[in-house]
């Protein structure tokens, strides 16, 4: 029976791998569009988000069956119960590259009022932190997952910036509203995929070490 349960875990793994891939690709896809002003970029975005509800599915009613089938202990419980978190979160990131699409859509409707070069860096490290969470997963990498956690703090700096800068721009009448509010919402997005990576870095850090480190300082994992 112990060779079936290794072999499930390691289907799982793979899965929950293709979910990130389609996700980062997704998320990469949306801002890219945006900058180059070529909306192609984002047909297969709907697609991805297709397989990732699909593999959402897929994935927690394996993860259940092989909790009850073989009733598990130890780090093979903790694999399972991180990896049941670590879908729902790629669930909600796929949810979220899609409200990136429709509000770059919006954008390549207008003429750009400013050029784009914080969003772009800000995607950039958003797409390096769920790339890393997930590398940690596959790796057991706790160092890994601990720099994935230090990152979130650059990305919520890099938002708020922007917010500010937008506002300010649409105080002055340069930014015209809407767009600028695409924008916002975009940088609000990649902020929230940010938080979704930093979610799967703490489930690998108590798979590896067995201890929750949500609303903790990493001296204390």
């Amino acid at each position: 029976m112990i060779r079936p349960f290794v072999s499930e875990l390691g289907d799982l793994q793979n899965k929950i791998l293709e979910m990130g891939g389609l996700v980062e690709t997704s998320v990469h896809n949306s801002i890219r569009s945006l900058v180059e002003r070529d909306e192609s970029l984002m047909q297969g975005i709907w697609v991805a988000e297709a397989r990732i509800n699909q593999l959402d599915i897929e994935n927690d009613e394996m993860a259940t069956r092989l909790l009850a089938l073989y009733q598990p202990v130890a780090k093979d419980l903790r694999f399972l119960t991180a990896a049941i978190k670590i879908n729902s979160d790629l669930e909600r990131m796929g949810d979220l590259a899609i409200n990136l699409a429709q509000r770059s859509i919006s954008l390549l409707s207008r003429p750009p009022f400013r050029p784009l070069v914080d969003i772009p860096h800000m995607s950039k490290t958003v797409e390096l932190m769920v790339r890393k969470s997930l590398d940690a997963f596959v790796r057991r990498d706790a160092a890994l997952a601990e720099s994935v956690l230090l990152a979130d703090d650059e990305v919520d700096e890099l938002k708020d910036s922007i917010y500010l800068e937008l506002l300010d721009l649409m105080q002055q009448g340069v930014a015209p509203p809407g767009p600028a509010f695409d924008l916002i919402f975009i940088a609000h997005n990649l902020e929230r995929v940010a938080d979704h990576a930093t979610n799967i870095a703490e489930d690998v850090l108590f798979l590896i070490k067995g201890v929750d480190v949500r609303h903790h300082h990493l001296e204390q994992a």
